[in-house]
């Protein structure tokens, strides 16, 4: 099989790990435009209990997803998966038959709780040649893009029909489907694959904490969706008051979504050639600033529409750009470490969010999440003047012939154009490089270190 496609196992593991991501990340996502205006029909509403029932499955994703990623090395990944798409499906069947706003947070909990993020890109590791491993990654990332942008579009259409509970059960039933397709779709791995690549490993984490630029993209994804959680808090809300069927809220998000994707794009080409990551963080703050300001003296519809396509152009992009800078700033060997740092941020600035925007709509109103917003944006952009461009960089992780010593694989590395750095991990019989693009020869890598 050649090394330049994916083989049958790769494809298949490249669609069904997308479309259980996608789905589940759907299900989450689907609740963001609606949330705010069906939950208010629940006995005991308050906008402080809606912040949270918004943003508890964050709490729970960040605490859960490292157990759980330990628990799939030792159980196995499609069992660990299963159980965690059982206990989602479950959270979504409380929610939907909440009688309280105690209820429907208790089963936003639940459905964090099943926290198969690292797990999934641990089994997509696990399946996946060193050659075609970023491409499978990659069609999941690009499955969560696409499902964020269906979710804003799908969630009014099918709330207006159903409700609030319905809408629930709807995600139960995602998740059920996404568990036949782990079942019957995706093959079985039969080897364990770079596990430093996705998992993390807490004796790594003391010193990933002190780096520098790591902790300025852990703060940068922690405001990211703190501000995506806390604006939609209130902001579907807003909408509704020039807007008032939810139902037709749909048809605006989506030229929204596909506008701010048409201005994303051209930033992240002209970010990787010009190599100015930096500067291109900087415009995008800029960009969701500008969006927040708009927001408070938004006046009519159009405004209000502006002021959220900026909102999105800026967020798309920095959801977009900052992984990828993220793995090529992470040491050779811990790069699982530094994207489960990475994922325990975001969810958490997911239910900090939520919580904060709840507690500022109850007591002073819907312009001082604004307020709040615009200040973390410029402690934010103040920050960006640190953070390092970095070009042409990545992580790749080598399985290596089991003859070999470790001093003779830092031989046959140092024989290697282009590394940066190595790290030999004899447990897992593998060597973990961080390499510069144009220099390496990942062929010739295989074949000097798979030899002995």
């Amino acid at each position: 099989m050649s090394e330049n496609g994916f083989n049958r196992s790769e494809k298949k593991a490249a669609i069904g790990l997308s479309l259980v991501f996608a789905m589940r990340m759907l299900g989450l996502f689907m609740l963001l435009p609606v949330l705010s205006i069906y939950g208010q029909q629940i006995p005991g509403y308050s906008p402080s209990l809606l912040g949270l029932a918004l943003g508890a499955y964050g709490l729970s994703q960040a605490l859960l997803q490292v157990p759980m990623g330990w628990l799939s090395d030792r159980f196995g990944r499609k069992v660990i998966i299963v159980i965690g798409l059982l206990v989602f499906a479950l959270g979504s069947v409380v929610a939907a038959n909440a009688d309280s706003m105690h209820e429907l947070i208790l089963g936003r909990l639940i459905q964090g709780m099943g926290a198969v993020a690292s797990t999934i890109m641990a089994l997509a590791a696990d399946l996946s040649r060193e050659s075609q491993r970023a491409k499978v990654m990659a069609s999941i990332g690009m499955s969560i893009g696409l499902s964020f942008s269906i979710a804003l579009v799908l969630g009014p259409l099918l709330a207006s029909f159903w409700g609030l509970s319905g809408l629930f059960y709807c995600i139960a039933a995602g998740a059920v489907m996404s568990i036949a397709v782990v079942l019957w779709f995706i093959p079985n791995a039969e080897l364990l694959g770079a596990k430093a690549d996705t998992l993390l490993s807490i004796s790594d984490v003391g010193a990933l904490v002190k780096d520098k630029q790591l902790a300025l993209l852990n703060f940068g994804v922690f405001v990211l969706h703190f501000l995506m959680t806390a604006l939609f808090v209130g902001l579907p809300s807003q909408l509704q008051t020039y807007i008032p069927s939810v139902q037709s809220h749909a048809w605006y998000y989506l030229p929204i979504l596909l506008l701010s994707f048409c201005g994303m794009v051209p930033m992240l080409i002209l970010a990787a050639r010009k190599n100015a990551n930096r500067q291109f963080f900087q415009f995008a703050i800029v960009l969701m600033l500008s969006g927040f300001l708009l927001f408070n003296v938004a006046s009519s519809l159009s405004l209000f529409l502006v002021a959220l396509l900026l909102f999105f152009v800026g967020f798309n992009f920095m959801e977009a750009s900052m992984p990828a800078l993220l793995s090529s700033l992470a040491p050779a060997g811990k790069k699982g470490t530094a994207l489960g740092l990475y994922s325990s941020c975001q969810f958490g600035g997911a239910f900090v969010g939520g919580a904060i925007s709840g507690l500022l709509i109850q007591s002073s109103g819907w312009s001082s999440v604004l307020l709040v917003g615009v200040l973390a944006l410029v402690i934010w952009l103040f920050f960006t003047r640190e953070l390092r461009a970095v070009s042409g960089v990545t992580n790749v992780s080598l399985v290596v012939d089991e003859h070999l010593t470790s001093q003779q694989i830092q031989a046959k590395v140092a024989e290697l154009e282009g590394v940066i750095e190595a790290v030999v991990l004899r447990q897992e019989q593998r060597v973990y490089l961080k390499v510069e693009r144009k220099q390496f020869n990942l062929q010739k890598a295989m074949e000097v270190l798979q030899s002995a």
